[in-house]
């Protein structure tokens, strides 16, 4: 992790969504290793529930949540409070046209983990002050 010159500097907060635990602890690693906090949700109500109580600095989304889910409020969420995410999925395709509208970078699955956080941590590098 990386060590930061001043102690009151936290590292950037990264929600990580996945409705998959085993990409899901695979990115949080990656999080980890690239010297950010992983916050982790394994659905809809958990992600909505972490930017409800943290300050984020970005997030990685799956588009697919199972069992007809998307995310799309998450999406939607991150968006308005001017929060930068990619979408991760491999199933962009069978998506409806209101989740191809989300924004945010696509990063298809699979993609190594490391290059996931890198392209989020992008978004956050070229978000407008």
């Amino acid at each position: 992790m990386i060590q930061h010159d001043d102690a009151s500097e936290y590292p950037p907060r990264v929600l990580v969504l996945d409705d998959e635990p085993l990409i899901l602890l695979d990115l949080e690693f990656a999080v980890e290793d690239a010297g950010c906090q992983p916050l982790t949700a394994l659905d809809l109500a958990e992600a909505l529930a972490i930017i409800r109580e943290n300050a984020l600095s970005a997030a990685i989304l799956d588009v697919s949540l199972g069992k007809g889910q998307t995310c799309e409020q998450v999406a939607r969420t991150l968006a308005e409070k001017g929060i930068p995410y990619v979408l991760h999925t491999g199933d962009l395709d069978r998506m409806d046209e209101a989740v191809r509208g989300l924004g945010g970078t696509l990063v298809p699955k699979p993609t190594p983990a490391a290059l996931v956080v890198a392209k989020a941590l992008e978004q956050l590098e070229n978000k407008p002050d």
